[in-house]
């Protein structure tokens, strides 16, 4: 057993606008170390950091009014982050009011913290609370240890697709969960 003076304190907040500095360099540290290695030409990995993790377009992401971020600390260090996006269809759900779950990222050096677990419920809350029926998610076929998180809480695979990032070819499954 951990004596207390040697536990770690998690605190999980909703991210504001003024929290885009420190999501922007989470979001570009932790999809380097998730697929970083993937690129061939780190150009392309640099190009895609740039264009979609840059301060700015954080910030505008967090002020739309789908959009809900949250930030975890562990011992005052932003260590991960989650988005939900309400009202968000899916190619593979019929249904009319869903959500997606579109990122939690943990640094790696904090993924035995159950960080990833904890922003997972905070997000899940806040999708029940909007009234969704389901919530659903896009995640690299290869991330096993995703997968099998994801599915360890419930979710289940509904379908599969590709995405493209410069000359990279990347191979997705959607899978989604009941909130009703």
């Amino acid at each position: 057993m951990v004596p207390p003076e040697k536990q770690q304190t998690m605190r999980i907040v909703e991210a504001n606008a003024s929290d885009a500095a420190h999501i922007a360099l989470l979001a570009r540290i932790t999809f380097t170390e998730t697929f970083g290695h993937f690129f061939t030409d780190k150009t392309d990995l640099h190009q895609y950091l740039n264009q979609t993790f840059g301060v700015k377009k954080i910030r505008n992401s967090i002020e739309k009014p789908n959009n809900i971020f949250w930030l975890a600390f562990i011992e005052e260090l932003p260590v991960g982050y989650a988005k939900l996006k309400l009202n968000s269809p899916s190619q593979f759900i019929t249904a009319e009011n869903l959500c997606q779950l579109q990122k939690i990222y943990v640094l790696k050096d904090f993924l035995s913290k159950k960080v990833g677990h904890s922003l997972q419920n905070e997000l899940l809350k806040r999708a029940a609370e909007s009234n969704s029926e389901r919530v659903w998610l896009s995640v690299l076929k290869s991330n096993v240890r995703a997968i099998k998180f994801y599915e360890k809480n419930g979710f289940e695979t509904i379908g599969d697709h590709d995405f493209q990032i410069g000359k990279e070819h990347f191979e997705f499954q959607a899978m989604a969960k009941n909130l009703t």
